[in-house]
């Protein structure tokens, strides 16, 4: 579908002549010249969002003349201009685990509108959507040549259903692609081939015209793409659905953190060691909700892969977004990884010509800045529980024992015979070395460095422990192309880091089962077992059940501790173990140069490589060109599968929207604690017989070792309710000493949180959640909100919110508030016996300040203001509406 542009700029509409072809474009200079105000200054990111205004104004999409000269007094304030505006990226990107639901919930739509009377073909993306599927390959088997072939035969195995029901969409839906599986992770497969820092269409006159490449994802580290100046973030399935079907993304012109790098990395460290401490820094600052850009002179030594590496953890510092303005390395990158060379002239044309290119003379206005000279990063790791928890590797053994003292309160001597096995088990050993992540395997850097200490350690007889499950899950194949070309992947065979699979794996707790006889040996020393990866999240619960404590470290640095085994061993001083003849080895001894790496990556990482691995990117393997499906409109719902399932939002839904009504009479679901991330809320990992979800399984035949993970049955409803809450290691403060997903009923007994919801739902009664800070930090899963919603919570009440997870709240009708006035979960003295009523909702206001009723078990009554959380004038009809989609689909039955 063409794009349709503004009429009113029409001033600002500029021609650029590229390689012989002339290509139009809105100009920032030219709306400067027509009186709109001074964006001289503005960054590079937020320039970005003003074109996205230019090029929309006046057209029916609710942007103003008045929204763009906002941001003239943006920079005019000192970087602060909180105005509400209407942006639309340019596309969406999923994968598979978010991507399954929200094609399941456009998939219900065209039910829906059929249901009102609408039209089906009106329920189709009108912006460009690629999924990749990339998080359904899990970790069974490892350390052997087989490895790969059978872990992706199990792959297809389990999600046969899951995967006809994409083909489906693929077939049914226009302006939508699906990315096979086995063929890599969808945000590495964003930076190497989709996209295109500056994207082109035709406008309804049929002109061509140059845009900003922007999106929106639905896994939060979308971000990674602001490495190579694509604006992009993390959004809930629910927003990129909205998005996808012509819906504005609401949002407030954000503030613009400077992060000035200077300096150069010295010899022994890596991209990894440089963002953990860049994550240390802005989560110390504080940057929720704002953009961050990156400038400074440091930036010309620093490579793409080490800023993609950056950017793909904003969501672990907080912020919205992390970029990198474009430059020469960015035409490098470019080139290198074969874009069409008409493309690359277009992006240093049109970045020039229109005030993003980053040159020496760089220095815009920004609401605060912070700077690190990279002349000072160490190796490092973080953990045991978040990326932020910064460690210095000559503080990581002090640091567990602190931990294994102060927080989880045993003894480090204990060991535990394993049955069958020479070797005991005990607190601190590694039983998962992963090289694994978008993060890490798209940087050949870290690569090539991890395959160099292990051709060293090769040489001199060292392999890894025999407890730790080893794996190498590449980002691409671009990887696997150039490790082969390298003589590399041999040697990390040879250490048990054989290729795994094309995906996420570990990172999202795909790392499969551990050995039984290990895992028995854990639980019956109440052992903490440690997992070292090249991941971006290390929440508890998130990696394996096994595993207590996690850390993040470069590449490089999980290969060393596969070959030390333990937590307990400083690799900066005590040896990784003995060499053939027995003398100690040492970390020094089999860590590769500076000059080692930049020579293999200059030799091996080739243009010819990214363009023969991404020819046929759409096509799949044979086993992908194997699943059938069908061509109808609508789904054909199969009423015996577990993994796809008509959900129940637009099932007898009215054609007008409701109201907001008070809150009265709810009572206490869960009470919460502090950094309660969406794994905890909607975990993704496995799960046992004895949970909800296990039963419902059990009950309808499948055997456990069918039940692949609650993030691959996220298109079943039925298992994602039941499995909300249900994490782990999530612990509610209603009861005592109690992990995982238990609270109170109606009639006061401990019993599971599904179970207690639909007693409460049974009769009649609404719920509430209580927490801490940072309520719903972490990945942006949609059925966060969307369990939370089905299990009857009308209100999630917390000291503040992560971004997605409180859109996603208001997007599928809950509404989330925050405690003001220092009121907290633990100054009320909350226990789960209060009753709960919240006034003023009847006519509510964006941020609006409510009172809150709360009745004591004794009778006695408190009342407290709370700050509404449903920021915008949209977001309003959203919950008068019961959800964005319902908003839409009225909306478009309507038309």
């Amino acid at each position: 579908m063409p794009i349709k542009v503004g009429q009113d700029t029409a001033k600002t509409r500029k021609t650029l002549s590229v390689n012989g072809k002339s290509i139009s474009y809105y100009s920032i200079p030219a709306a400067q010249e027509a009186g709109l105000g001074d964006f001289s200054k503005l960054p590079a990111a937020l320039k970005v969002v003003l074109e996205n205004m230019l090029r929309f104004e006046d057209d029916g999409f609710s942007v103003s003349v008045d929204d763009i000269k906002a941001f003239a007094e943006w920079g005019a304030k000192g970087g602060k201009n909180p105005r509400e505006i209407a942006y639309r990226p340019a596309r969406v990107l999923m994968q598979d685990f978010t991507g399954v639901p929200a094609v399941v919930d456009l998939a219900a739509m065209r039910d829906g509108i059929n249901g009102l009377g609408g039209d089906a073909q009106k329920i189709n993306p009108l912006n460009p959507v690629d999924l990749v599927i990339d998080h359904s390959v899990m970790i069974d088997e490892f350390g052997n040549p087989r490895a790969f072939q059978m872990n992706v035969d199990r792959e297809y195995e389990r999600n046969m259903e899951r995967y006809q029901f994409l083909k489906w969409g693929q077939n049914a839906f226009n302006n939508f692609r699906v990315v096979p599986p086995g063929t890599g992770i969808c945000h590495q497969v964003n930076v190497e081939y989709l996209a295109q820092t500056v994207w082109t269409d035709t406008d309804q006159n049929g002109e061509t015209v140059a845009y900003p490449d922007t999106l929106v994802g639905t896994d939060s580290h979308t971000t990674m793409v602001n490495g190579m100046a694509v604006l992009g973030w993390g959004v809930g399935g629910i927003e990129a659905e909205a998005a996808m079907l012509g819906q504005p993304i609401s949002m407030l012109i954000p503030e613009v953190v400077g992060f000035e790098l200077t300096g150069k990395m010295v010899e022994g460290t890596t991209a990894t060691d440089l963002v953990l401490k860049v994550v240390a820094m802005l989560r110390e600052k504080g940057v929720v909700g704002k953009f961050v850009e990156f400038y400074g002179e440091g930036l010309d030594r620093l490579p793409l892969p080490d800023r993609a590496t950056i950017a793909n953890m904003a969501p672990e510092y907080g912020a919205t977004c992390g970029f990198f303005p474009i430059d020469g390395e960015t035409l490098r990158y470019l080139r290198q990884t074969g874009r069409d060379e008409d493309r690359i002239a277009l992006v240093e044309a049109y970045a020039k010509e229109n005030g993003f290119w980053r040159d020496a003379d760089y220095a815009p206005i920004y609401t605060d800045t912070l700077s690190l000279d990279m002349g000072t990063i160490v190796p490092a790791i973080s953990g045991p529980k978040r990326p932020q928890d910064y460690l210095a590797l000559t503080d990581a053994k002090s640091a567990f024992a602190k931990e294994m003292s102060e927080t989880f309160k045993r003894p480090m001597d204990k060991e535990v015979p394993v049955k069958g096995e020479d070797y005991t088990m005990s607190s601190g050993k590694v039983v998962i070395a992963s090289i694994t992540s978008c993060t890490n395997t798209s940087n050949p850097y870290v690569l090539i460095g991890a395959g160099l200490v292990a051709r060293k350690a090769r040489e001199l007889g060292l392999n890894r422990k025999p407890w730790v499950k080893t794996s190498l899950a590449p980002g691409s194949q671009v990887v696997t192309e150039y490790l082969e070309a390298a003589g590399l992947q041999e040697d990390l065979d040879a250490i048990g880091f054989n290729l795994v699979g094309y995906g996420c794996t570990t990172c999202i707790g795909n790392s499969g089962p551990i050995q039984s006889e290990l895992s028995e040996a854990i639980a019956e020393g109440d052992l903490v077992a440690t997992s070292v990866l090249s991941g971006n999240r290390n929440f508890e619960g998130r990696i394996s059940p096994d595993v207590r404590a996690n850390y993040l470290a470069s590449p490089p640095l999980v290969v060393a501790y596969a070959l030390a085994g333990d937590m307990n061993i400083d690799l900066t001083s005590e040896p990784l173990g003995q060499d053939k003849d027995g003398n100690d080895v040492y970390m020094k001894d089999i860590w590769p140069t500076n000059e080692e790496i930049s020579e293999l990556v200059q030799k091996t990482v080739t243009r010819e490589a990214f363009v023969s691995k991404y020819a046929d990117v759409f096509k799949g393997d044979e086993k992908w060109q194997a699943v059938e499906t069908t061509d109808a409109e609508t789904y054909d719902w199969p009423p015996t599968s577990t993994y796809i399932q008509n959900p129940p939002y637009f099932q007898g839904m009215s054609s007008e929207p409701g109201t907001i009504s008070n809150i009265e009479g709810a009572k206490v679901l869960l009470i919460l604690g502090d950094m309660v991330t969406t794994d905890h809320i909607s975990p993704a990992g496995s799960f046992a017989t004895t949970t909800p979800a296990g039963r419902y399984l059990t009950e309808r035949q499948v055997a456990p070792r069918e039940f692949n993970s609650y993030g691959s049955r996220r298109g079943n409803h039925e298992i994602m309710m039941r499995g909300t809450f249900a994490n782990i290691r999530i612990k509610n403060e209603m009861l005592d000493g109690v992990e995982g997903g238990y609270t109170k009923g109606p009639n006061g007994e401990q019993t599971s949180v599904y179970e207690a919801s639909m007693a409460y739902q049974e009769a009649g009664i609404p719920l509430v959640v209580f927490g801490g800070e940072q309520y719903g930090a972490g990945s942006s899963r949609d059925w966060a909100a969307k369990g939370t919603a089905l299990l009857g919570v009308k209100a999630v009440i917390a000291e503040s919110f992560e971004r997605i997870h409180r859109s996603n709240l208001v997007g599928m009708g809950v509404i989330p508030f925050e405690f003001t006035g220092g009121d907290t979960r633990a100054s009320l003295g909350l226990t789960g016996e209060e009753t709960v009523s919240i006034h003023g909702l009847d006519t509510i206001e964006p941020l609006q300040e409510v009172s809150c009723d709360i009745t004591y078990a004794d009778g006695t009554t408190k009342t407290i203001t709370l700050k509404c959380r449903i920021d915008t004038a949209p977001e309003i009809e959203y919950i008068e509406h019961g959800g964005v989609l319902h908003y839409v689909l009225r909306n478009l039955a309507k038309s």
